[in-house]
């Protein structure tokens, strides 16, 4: 029986299981072509509400809404099991993989958004968004969409896939987490150095606690971390001739242990799957890429990334902080932004609200490339 055991993700597909497959999608059900929801300005809008036990598989939505910036402005969240607070909450673009409400096209493979060049006259509407992510529930699921921009959403399309199961989930079964976070801009610790223009490796200052670094997920209960998405608004530097902010080493504390974590990186764009400043430019790989790219010479700009653990997640039995230096030992003070993703057994740490819209919006906005004026 060994032999016929599944030794790859496609080799399972020859494996049927029981389960109903189901979806919940905007279908007109007059039997017209009008398959959107409507989400008028400040409403929230339900695009799955499912009782039972089973496991979402995938979620595609497209959106039109005329309001700048919307995909910092419209917030996605998720319930499972009847929580009153959400095990997901997170704005639309962050969660689907590119940060500061930038339209860019990458594939990953829990994540992807499929950009194209047409347009509309106020921003980027040839747009899909696609998540893989497995998210059980053990009896009810509500996924929704909420419209915080000053414009109605005129076109919410959308799939939501699953599966309902007869059995009961088991409990070793852990939820999908994901949250967003920010800090804008994050606190520089100035280091002086008698060196005019010191080489990376030569940079003052050193970090022994992590106390001031840029916290990505603070997590307490027993799950595993599957990844995050990075963004970066990099205005600021140590000196104006080493501009980049990627000295900043990456550290996870695992159930509450003191310093030294139990992983410590090497540099942002180590953590990242990359070397040597991103040398290559944007890309997107199954497991890491950039989305965001800023120029690789003088690296000011925006940058967004994201780094999956779907093949070496990161374990806890009691709480999980992730973190990351912004510059070497948090010597740049610039706006950061991200989103993480878990899954976890049991109730989860309650999730605050997001910033406000005006208070999460990107300090500077390229439209396809281009600053606004």
């Amino acid at each position: 029986m060994e032999f016929w055991q599944p030794n790859s993700p496609l080799g399972g597909l020859a494996h049927v299981k029981s389960g109903r497959s189901r979806r919940e999608s905007s279908w007109d059900r007059s039997g017209g072509n009008r398959d959107f929801a409507v989400v008028p300005a400040g409403e929230t809008f339900v695009i799955a509400d499912i009782a039972g036990a089973g496991r979402i598989e995938h979620i595609w939505l497209t959106t039109r809404c005329y309001s700048e910036k919307y995909l910092r402005k419209l917030v996605i969240e998720m319930f499972w099991d009847g929580e009153d607070n959400p095990s997901v909450r997170a704005p639309l673009g962050d969660f689907f993989g590119v940060g500061h409400a930038v339209a860019k096209h990458y594939i990953s493979l829990p994540l992807n958004a499929v950009f194209g060049p047409r347009r509309g006259p106020k921003g980027p509407f040839a747009a899909a968004m696609n998540s893989y992510f497995p998210m059980p529930f053990g009896s009810h699921a509500k996924i929704q969409i909420r419209n915080e921009s000053d414009q109605p959403i005129e076109n919410l399309f959308y799939y939501v896939d699953y599966e309902l199961s007869a059995e009961p989930i088991p409990d070793d079964v852990a939820r999908f987490h994901a949250y967003y976070r920010q800090e804008k801009p994050t606190t520089a610790v100035r280091h002086t150095s008698d060196l005019e223009n010191p080489a990376p490796w030569d940079l003052p200052g050193t970090n022994l606690t992590g106390d001031d670094n840029y916290v990505i997920l603070d997590a307490t209960g027993k799950g595993h971390y599957v990844g995050c998405v990075l963004s970066i608004d990099n205005f600021d530097a140590s000196n104006q001739v080493f501009t980049w902010p990627g000295e900043g080493d990456d550290m996870f504390f695992i159930d509450g242990e003191v310093w030294p974590p139990s992983l410590h990186g090497t540099g942002t764009e180590d953590y990242f799957g990359a070397a040597w400043g991103f040398p290559s430019g944007e890309y997107a790989g199954p497991y890491h890429g950039i989305t965001l790219g800023a120029s690789p010479q003088e690296h000011f700009g925006l940058w967004s990334m994201f780094r999956w653990h779907i093949e070496d997640p990161v374990r806890f039995e009691k709480s999980l902080r992730v973190s990351i230096e912004h510059g070497h030992a948090n010597d740049q003070g610039n706006d950061y932004s991200s989103v993480a993703y878990w899954y976890q057994l049991g109730e989860h740490a309650p999730h605050a609200d997001l910033p406000p819209v005006e208070e999460r919006l990107p300090r500077r906005w390229p439209e396809h490339g281009l600053w606004d004026e």
